[in-house]
């Protein structure tokens, strides 16, 4: 069993490895002339496709928007119903398909070539519907899926996020887009703090602890024990400075009895 759950891991890895690496002979012209329409769009790049490949394409989305190139996805079946009116008359529309041939895809070509719009296909198939009449054409085709039955989209999918990536990517290049435009697009998580986060944002909060004077201790330490009496003493910070301001209910109740009379 064990060997089993490994040779399949490793397998799988592999066949989805030699995929990618095929992806090199796929970087010709086309790829060229898609990268610039890209590059000079003047409206937003509307990524579509069905199944596996929507799911890919909401990836290279998210990808495109972080580094600087305006995105949305448009899910095939949906278009069909209304959500096509989101294309606008500068847009390129990017459609993902390995077979090329599934009828969503079929009905969703003609009516953005009716609209006008550029049309680039990345497919796995440059015979199909979708090779046939886009514009543009990226190659992602594989010689074998990883899947066992050769059928479930695993090397394909694979294929189509890297190639999704190397346009973001080629295009971050030309652009000229650092460090400091994708903290712009990125000021949350662990990577907006490692690019957006400064010295004056934490200085507030992390001053050095204040040491009253003695004589307002008396006054503190009342306020702090009503405080404690009516909330949680663990919402009281601001009177946590001295260091004898520790959570009272620790004190002997005599001794507080005295303190304050």
């Amino acid at each position: 069993m064990q060997q089993i759950i490994r040779q399949t891991a490793i397998r799988t890895i592999e066949l989805e490895a030699q995929a990618v690496s095929g992806l090199s002979a796929f970087i010709n012209d086309d790829f060229e002339k898609a990268v610039n329409a890209i590059k000079n769009c003047s409206g937003r790049i509307v990524l579509s496709g069905i199944g596996k490949s929507a799911v890919i394409a909401q990836k290279i989305v998210a990808t495109f928007n972080s580094t600087g190139t305006p995105a949305i996805f448009l899910h095939a079946a949906d278009a069909i119903h209304g959500d096509i009116g989101m294309m606008q008359q500068d847009d390129i529309a990017l459609i993902i398909s390995k077979s090329g041939n599934s009828p969503e895809i079929k009905v969703l070509v003609p009516l953005i070539k009716k609209f006008g719009n550029i049309l680039i296909g990345m497919v796995g198939n440059e015979d199909s519907y979708l090779a046939t009449h886009a514009d543009i054409i990226l190659n992602t085709t594989v010689d074998q899926e990883a899947c066992p039955n050769n059928l479930a989209p695993t090397s394909s999918t694979t294929a189509q996020l890297v190639m999704g990536d190397a346009i973001a990517v080629v295009l971050m290049e030309l652009k000229g887009f650092g460090s400091d435009d994708f903290a712009k697009f990125h000021p949350g998580g662990t990577l907006g703090k490692k690019l957006y986060l400064r010295v004056a944002d934490l200085y507030s909060i992390n001053e050095k602890p204040k040491v009253l004077p003695l004589q307002n201790l008396k006054f503190q330490l009342f306020l702090f024990f009503l405080h404690w009496r009516l909330q949680s003493p663990y919402q009281i910070i601001q009177y946590t400075y001295h260091p004898f301001c520790i959570p009272l209910q620790y004190f002997p109740r005599e001794l507080l009895y005295r303190f304050f009379h």
